[in-house]
């Protein structure tokens, strides 16, 4: 494996060696990309935005890989993480399928009357609650009994066939809300009784998933959306009047999502009767949009951050939201996780390291964001799972393929290493996040910026260097200069994503992409998935409280630089 050039300078003493990323030999006569950061200059808090996740299918909460990757994805969370999961109330026996899944929760008997049954939603919930998690409980889909049009109630949709056949039985408002309100309050009344009423509190409930696009069938789905909004917040707050209820969860940051927040706080409640419907929280989509041009994937990382932008601009337009935590309940580079590069060849991007730096980028932008439109944002739900039953590497949006871990987990794993305060970062490469929201990361220029946190104990400091178009190359000598270190001696690690490191995929591909990996195959595999550090810690002086970091930071590549002391 070919090394590159790493060192620590301190001050004025001579460079420190370390073990560096492989790719290519830095360019002697290139000019060092220089980055600041300034540990005594606090930015706000180190909100942990990106420790969401959720998934269409629920019911690979509870397979073999599902339990495996949401135990690794709570333990390297400092914080409690939060799941989003579809169709937590549709009937069926537990089956998955792609953009499918089931509990059964609700049937009724000959008379009409209702049967409830909680075994599956328990398990799946069991599964978060035993490793720390916690439900971002989406009240959808449509039981059979209770839907306007059951037959079809199973959509048997699959990759490049028409997104909207999806669109089943399953999709409908209640032909009874009161029964629909009803199974709500003995859902959350059962929950409180399982979990304990704590537990449940700390959780937050929300209807349904994107009304503005396909996903409810009526003649009037704003009209619909919001009667359902307000019988179920209603059923919610009788359960437990301290629950956690908000929404929409629209797609877009729209007419209808604007409208939805006028009704919410001052519109007529179609179940009460009295002024506006509990909100405590607000949630939107926001995606990306990624083509081919010219053979390659070229990323859509401006209209994403447009996205994001509309929606906070939003929350800002209502002085009576201000300061409500604000959720975005999907937050991805594009729509459809099922949707792997075969049928789509612009998300070919999925597998490797475009996918790591998109993320790191792009999360570190939503702090940005978000402060200057003065709105609370507490998370930023990345959709992406796995998938069961699947091809080794398909291009699905998932965090790990057939239980290994791709890429991009790994920047999620850096990410749990950065608490405390967010601190200044500058950059002579870097671009800022109205730059991007304006016309993407295109042209000669890599974005090359960094994300930094301060706590009582170290200083972390997460790098990319990101474009658009997926082009992998030897990339740029960055200088990475930190001030404001509060300790005179540090110990130093310093761990990378790129082609060589951390990397599953390109370790997959060098074993001839095997269909089906024999065990020593896998275990490689997964050795290769985890988080790679590069070369041993180094215990550091420092000089006024200053270190210069070097490397060679291959394009889309991530490096994760910790001070600890």
């Amino acid at each position: 494996m070919k090394r590159l050039l790493s060192a620590v300078c301190l001050a004025a003493a001579a460079p420190l060696g370390l073990a560096a990323s492989p790719s290519a030999s830095p360019s002697s006569a290139s000019t060092p990309v220089r980055l600041t950061v300034d540990a005594s200059q606090s930015k706000g808090p180190m909100t942990p935005i990106w420790a969401w996740f959720g998934y269409d299918e629920p019911n690979y909460t509870t397979a073999p890989n599902g339990k495996k990757l949401l135990g690794q994805i709570a333990a390297m969370s400092p914080v409690p993480v939060y799941v989003r999961a579809h169709n937590l109330m549709t009937s069926g026996d537990g089956s998955h399928a792609l953009k499918w899944g089931s509990t059964g929760m609700y049937r009724e008997d000959k008379d009409g009357k209702p049967i409830y049954d909680w075994t599956i939603v328990d398990a799946i919930f069991d599964t978060y609650v035993e490793r720390g998690m916690k439900p971002l409980a989406q009240i959808g889909f449509m039981p059979e009994a209770l839907s306007q049009r059951p037959q079809p109630y199973q959509h048997s949709w699959k990759p490049g066939v028409p997104y909207e056949q999806i669109m089943t039985g399953w999709a409908t408002p209640p032909k009874d809300y009161d029964k629909w309100a009803e199974l709500i309050y003995q859902w959350v009344k059962h929950s409180v009784e399982r979990y304990g009423r704590k537990e449940v509190e700390s959780w937050y409930w929300e209807v349904w998933n994107e009304p503005d696009g396909h996903y409810l069938i009526a003649p009037d789905t704003k009209r619909e959306y919001f009667k359902m909004y307000d019988y179920a917040a209603d059923a919610v707050k009788r359960a437990l009047p301290t629950a956690r209820m908000g929404g929409p969860h629209t797609a877009g940051a729209g007419r209808f999502m604007d409208d939805f927040l006028e009704h919410a706080l001052r519109g007529k409640n179609h179940a009460t009767g009295k002024t506006g419907s509990p909100l405590d929280f607000v949630a939107f989509h926001a995606k990306g949009q990624p083509k081919v041009v010219d053979g390659r994937v070229q990323m859509g990382m401006g209209i994403h951050f447009q996205r994001l932008d509309q929606g906070f601009a939003l929350v800002e337009k209502y002085p009576e939201l201000k300061g409500i935590p604000v959720i975005i309940g999907e937050s991805d580079p594009e729509g459809c996780a099922a949707c792997g590069m075969q049928t789509n060849p612009e998300n070919a991007y999925r597998n490797g390291t475009l996918y790591a730096s998109y993320t790191a980028a792009s999360i570190a932008r939503g702090y940005d964001l978000a402060a200057r439109r003065g709105v609370n944002l507490i998370g930023a739900v990345n959709w992406s799972f796995e998938f069961e039953d699947q091809p080794w590497f398909a291009g699905f949006r998932d965090l790990a393929t057939n239980g290994v871990d791709k890429p991009v987990l790994n920047v999620f794993r850096m990410l749990g290493m950065m608490r405390g305060e967010r601190v200044a970062v500058g950059g002579d490469q870097a671009y800022d996040a109205a730059a991007i929201q304006a016309g993407g990361v295109r042209g000669a220029r890599t974005d090359i910026n960094a994300l930094a946190s301060k706590d009582a104990r170290s200083v972390a400091v997460m790098v990319w260097n990101y474009h658009d178009d997926d082009i992998v190359d030897a990339g740029s000598p960055v200088e990475l200069h930190i001030s404001g270190i509060p300790a005179k001696r540090v110990q130093l690690r310093h761990y990378r994503v790129d082609q060589d490191n951390s990397n599953s995929y390109t370790a997959w591909k060098r074993m001839g992409s095997p269909a089906n990996p024999t065990p020593a195959q896998v275990a490689a595999l997964e050795k290769a998935g985890s988080l790679a550090q590069l070369g041993k810690p180094a215990s550091l002086k420092t000089a006024d409280g200053k270190a210069v970091v070097r490397m060679q930071l291959p394009r889309q590549a991530v490096s994760l630089v910790t001070l600890t002391y």
